[in-house]
C-alpha cells in the first residue's frame, strides 16, 4: 500500500536541498562577480602610479593607508616641492618621517637631525641605501615593481592568475557538477518512491502516457515553448531585462565530446530530474494521494521551480517560474511525464546549440566572446 505522507517528506527534503543548493550557487556568482569588479586594497592586487609603473601593496594595508599612500605621504616629496617648501611650514612629509624609525627619517635633500647613540647622521638621505619609498613599515603600503616584474616576466601577476584559477571553474566541472548534483537528487526522490511504493502511474508515467504520440506531443510542445520563450527573450532585451545567458554560456563546451556530454547526458538529467520533482512528484503524486487541485499544486511548484533556477539572478527565476507553469498545465492537461521532459529538453537544447553552437542572436545582442 502507498504510502503518500511518507513520500511527501522525501519529496520535501529533495526540494529543501535543491533550493539550498540553488540558493548557495547565487552567492557563489554574486561573490565571483564582486571578486572581479572589486580592487580592494592589501589583497594582493597591484597598483599603477602617475607614470605608469605598476606598484604592488603590501597584504594587509588598509584603504586609509592607500590613500595615504596615494596622496604621496610615503613617497616624499618632489624636487620642486623641496626647494619650495619652507623650513618652518610642516609638511606631511615631514610629519611622517617624525614617526619613522630613524634610519628613513628624513627626506631628500634634508638631513636627519635624530639623534642615534649620542651622535647625529649627517649623511644625506639620497646616499644611503634604504630609501624611504623602498623601506617596508607594518601596516603601511609598500611601493616599488612586482615580482613579476623583477624577474622579467611578461608582468602577469600571479594573484590574478590565482584568482581565475578560483572563480572560474572549467567548462567540463561545471558539467560534472551539474550531472552529478541532479543526478543524485533524482536518485534519492526514486528510493523515496520505491520505499514509499508510489505507484508510476502518479507520476504520470503508463503505457498510454509513453507512447510515440506523447513523444510527438513533447517535440511540438518543446518546439513550440521555445519559440516562446526567444520571444519573451527579446521582450526583455527591449527593456534591458536581459542576462540570464551568463550561465548558459558558462556551461557551452568548447569541444565535440563536450557537445556529446551536454546534449546526450547533462541535458537528459536536468530535464528528468527537474520533471520528475516539480511536475510527477509535487502534483501528480500529491493530487492523486491527497485529493488537491492539481492546479493549485501546479502554481505552488511552478513557484519553486523558479526559485530553483536562483542562480540565474531575479529575472531568470521569473523567466523559469513562468516556464515552469506553462510545463506545469502541459502535464495536467495530458497526465503525462514523458510530453513535460522531452519539452524540457528541446527548450534546453535549442537554446545550447542556436546560441552557443551556431552563434544566432534572435535579439540582436553582441556575444561577449
Amino acid at each position: 500500500m502507498a504510502d503518500w505522507t511518507t513520500f511527501a517528506g522525501f519529496a520535501g527534503v529533495v526540494l529543501f536541498l535543491l533550493l539550498l543548493l540553488a540558493r548557495a550557487s547565487q552567492g557563489v556568482v554574486s561573490d565571483g562577480n564582486a571578486a572581479r569588479d572589486d580592487n580592494a586594497v592589501g589583497d594582493g592586487t597591484t597598483d599603477t602610479d602617475e607614470n605608469g609603473t605598476e606598484r604592488e601593496p603590501v597584504v594587509g594595508a588598509t584603504s586609509a593607508d592607500t590613500a595615504s599612500a596615494d596622496s604621496g605621504v610615503f613617497a616624499g616629496p618632489s624636487d620642486a616641492d623641496t626647494d619650495a617648501a619652507d623650513s618652518t611650514t610642516v609638511t606631511a612629509a615631514e610629519s611622517t618621517a617624525a614617526d619613522a624609525p630613524p634610519d628613513v627619517a628624513a627626506v631628500d635633500g634634508e638631513r636627519d637631525t635624530t639623534p642615534v647613540d649620542g651622535e647625529r647622521d649627517t649623511t644625506p638621505v639620497a646616499e644611503r641605501p634604504e630609501r624611504l619609498e623602498d623601506a617596508e613599515f607594518p601596516g603601511r603600503v609598500r611601493y616599488g615593481p612586482s615580482p613579476a616584474r623583477q624577474a622579467g616576466d611578461d608582468g602577469a601577476d600571479s594573484t590574478d592568475i590565482s584568482l581565475g584559477a578560483a572563480g572560474d571553474l572549467s567548462t567540463g566541472a561545471l558539467l560534472a557538477n551539474v550531472a552529478l548534483s541532479q543526478g543524485l537528487f533524482a536518485g534519492l526522490l526514486l528510493a523515496g518512491a520505491w520505499v514509499a511504493e508510489i505507484p508510476a502511474s502518479a507520476f504520470g508515467v503508463t503505457a498510454a502516457t509513453t507512447d510515440l504520440t506523447a513523444l510527438g506531443l513533447g517535440v511540438a510542445f518543446g518546439v513550440g515553448l521555445y519559440v516562446l520563450n526567444e520571444a519573451a527573450a527579446m521582450v526583455g532585451e527591449r527593456f534591458d531585462l536581459g542576462g540570464g545567458e551568463a550561465l548558459r554560456e558558462a556551461l557551452a563546451p568548447d569541444s565535440v565530446g563536450g557537445w556529446a556530454v551536454l546534449l546526450l547526458v547533462v541535458l537528459p538529467v536536468i530535464a528528468g530530474f527537474e520533471e520528475l520533482l516539480f511536475r510527477g512528484a509535487l502534483i501528480g503524486v500529491l493530487s492523486t494521494g491527497f485529493g488537491l487541485s492539481p492546479w493549485l499544486l501546479a502554481l505552488l511548484s511552478s513557484v519553486a521551480f523558479g526559485l530553483g533556477h536562483g542562480a540565474q539572478g531575479p529575472v531568470g527565476i521569473l523567466v523559469t517560474g513562468a516556464i515552469g507553469f506553462v510545463l506545469a498545465a502541459a502535464f495536467v492537461l495530458t497526465e503525462s511525464l514523458l510530453v513535460v521532459v522531452v519539452a524540457h529538453y528541446l527548450v534546453n537544447a535549442l537554446e545550447f546549440v542556436v546560441h552557443e553552437g551556431l552563434g544566432w542572436e534572435w535579439t540582436g545582442r553582441e556575444r561577449t566572446s
